[in-house]
């Protein structure tokens, strides 16, 4: 049995009722749904609480596993039997750092319009790396432009795509390094809109926020050389 994954639909969910399905061999708990986000694509898994038979459990992770989402206790403490109902709560200020986050790199990859080499989500910062044969001259007037968009106040919205979809329109990927999900029939896409005019548009499974004037003010700081044509751009919330 599969994770039903509840926050694809929504998320701001921050708890939900669940059943525990399962335990991994590496202590992990399955569940039959999840408001937990699980590691993957550059950004982390939720942290939280999960709630059974008066017992409250600390979460320290999500990840992905064979039977769907694991949750990763933070702590060693007794199991929830599998059948157990339980229910979730995730750490919201942290996960909707990692959404600002998250948004304000797709809008970072709008600004330096060039192939996307790696990244990485945290919820104080998070990176790119771009196939950039030279640094940008001016930082400052990068920085400039990206807290511009922020500041439109753009919305952010998902679609989904067939596979054949994705794979005849090649140019909607960004990242070398990282493939979008495929083999499920369909893979989503977030858009960026500013009233009628798209801004961005890629294959995306992580966690958004709704407008990007949620973000706030955002600080790129020095373009690092991390290898020939490789140059790794850090944004941090202001």
């Amino acid at each position: 049995m599969m994770t039903d994954l509840l926050f694809r639909d929504d998320a701001y969910r921050t708890a939900a009722e669940c059943r525990i399905t399962g335990h991994t061999p590496e202590g992990g708990i399955l569940v039959d749904r999840s408001v937990f986000y699980a590691t993957s694509g550059g950004q982390p898994g939720d942290s939280g609480m999960l709630d059974w038979g008066g017992t409250r459990m600390p979460i320290a992770t999500a990840v992905k596993a064979a039977g769907g989402i694991a949750l990763i206790p933070a702590e060693p403490m007794p199991m929830p039997p599998i059948g157990a109902p339980a229910r979730q709560l995730i750490d919201w200020t942290r996960r909707h750092r990692h959404m600002r986050v998250h948004t304000a790199l797709h809008l970072l990859s709008v600004v330096i319009p060039l192939p996307v080499t790696g990244g990485q989500i945290g919820a104080d910062k998070g990176r790119l790396d771009f196939d950039m044969p030279e640094p940008p001259g001016d930082v400052a007037a990068l920085e400039e432009a990206l807290n511009s968009l922020i500041l439109r106040d753009m919305t952010v919205s998902d679609d989904w795509i067939t596979d054949e979809e994705l794979l005849a329109n090649p140019g909607l990927v960004k990242t070398m390094s990282v493939r979008p999900p495929m083999g499920q029939g369909r893979v989503r896409l977030v858009r960026i809109m500013d009233g009628e005019a798209l801004v961005d548009l890629q294959p995306c499974g992580g966690t958004h926020v709704r407008r990007t004037g949620e973000i706030g003010r955002v600080e790129i700081g020095r373009i690092e050389n991390k290898g020939r044509q490789n140059r790794r751009v850090t944004i941090t919330l202001a």
